[in-house]
């Protein structure tokens, strides 16, 4: 009775071949940086590099607005009454709430 073996491939006979490709499988997987940590990282940074750039635009709309309010007594007027409802001495504030 004769026993057949499987044919291995003569480049995976060789033991830096295994190496290198434990080590790959070994970073792919099982490391605390491994493939899919890294993609998420990704993504993550992405999502925080476009939060940045929204909250910078936000700053400069509001460095805008808050110069605006320092140096027009009219705008700070005008936000004051818009906002806080505050009114002159001897006049009715009426507040409109539309129905949804």
């Amino acid at each position: 009775m004769k026993i057949k073996f499987i044919n291995i491939p003569p480049f995976l006979k060789n033991k830096y071949i295994i190496a290198i490709i434990l080590v790959l499988i070994w970073l792919l997987f099982f490391d605390s940086n491994n493939f899919f940590q890294q993609i998420r990282f990704s993504r993550e940074i992405n999502k925080l590099n476009s939060e940045r750039s929204y909250y910078l635009e936000e700053i400069k709309k509001d460095s805008i607005a808050k110069k605006e309010l320092e140096e027009d007594p009219e705008a700070l007027e005008r936000f004051a009454r818009e906002q806080y409802y505050m009114k002159r001495e001897g006049e009715d504030v009426f507040i409109i709430i539309p129905d949804d």
